[in-house]
């Protein structure tokens, strides 16, 4: 019997997706019934980019609440997942002798957690985080998922949390004027990294940015790196599906990609 975990990647879109019962959150909830129950949870989420290859070692990660101007309740949320010390380690090792560094000066993102407070609402299972390097190019990233791949044979559920279109600044402006149809380039991006996914063609997700509708996609590739480490983990797996599609706010797509 094959015991290998699946790889997650998923659009977790704005904070408040963690207390508002809508289509995003139920979205999240459903997820768990299509994955096993993992021994640990590594996550790559968009919103811990910096220059450095870093993984969390805390016993005891806190909550981070990296955003601004929401509802008091938000902030008061807690997702008290214990860390894994011993995992942190075993990550570092794997991505390779002074590439990467484990750290205690960081805890759980809201990329991580307003996604984990659905699939796991009773926070029980440990969560370490790995961060963005900011200073290496895409072909990195999917080589440094692909160095995680042997963590699906140890229970170990690797989630890339971004979102495959991200252009916020755009998304805001309007809807401020009222407008939330969906632009053909976002439209455009998010199906062509959808059937490149589905066909296993890494070359375009290497180089997707270089594209005009991937440009205007992610004015910065924050969101979209975490797609490349859970692409490379995933190398190899038999089955590519979407269990959760769509746009929020007109362009930021919701889409989750499920390898198993």
């Amino acid at each position: 019997m094959d015991n290998t975990m699946p790889v997650l990647f998923v659009g977790h879109g704005s904070p408040m997706n963690a207390m508002e019962d809508n289509q995003w959150s139920r979205g999240f909830k459903a997820l768990a019934d299509r994955i096993p129950r993992p021994a640990a949870i590594l996550s790559i989420s968009a919103h811990w980019y910096l220059g450095g290859t870093f993984v969390t070692d805390n016993p005891h990660p806190r909550t981070i609440h990296d955003f601004g101007g929401f509802p008091r309740e938000l902030y008061e949320m807690q997702y008290q997942a214990p860390g894994e010390p011993a995992l942190a380690a075993r990550v570092a090792d794997l991505l390779g002798v002074g590439r990467a560094t484990t750290t205690s000066k960081w805890g759980l993102d809201h990329g991580t957690w307003t996604v984990l407070h659905h699939l796991y609402p009773k926070a029980d299972i440990p969560v370490i985080q790995l961060s963005i390097n900011s200073e290496v190019d895409a072909q990195s990233h999917l080589e440094f998922g692909e160095l995680l791949a042997s963590l699906r044979r140890e229970g170990v559920l690797v989630m890339g949390s971004g979102n495959m279109v991200h252009n916020l600044g755009y998304a805001l402006s309007q809807v401020y004027n009222g407008d939330f149809s969906t632009p053909g380039w976002a439209a455009l991006f998010d199906r062509e990294l959808a059937g490149a996914l589905a066909a296993g063609d890494v070359d375009f997700l290497v180089e997707g940015l270089g594209t005009e509708e991937g440009a205007l996609s992610h004015p910065t590739p924050d969101h979209y790196l975490p797609l490349l480490y859970a692409a490379g983990a995933a190398r190899g797996a038999g089955r590519t599906s979407f269990p959760l599609e769509g746009f929020d706010l007109g362009s930021l797509s919701m889409r989750a990609v499920l390898w198993e």
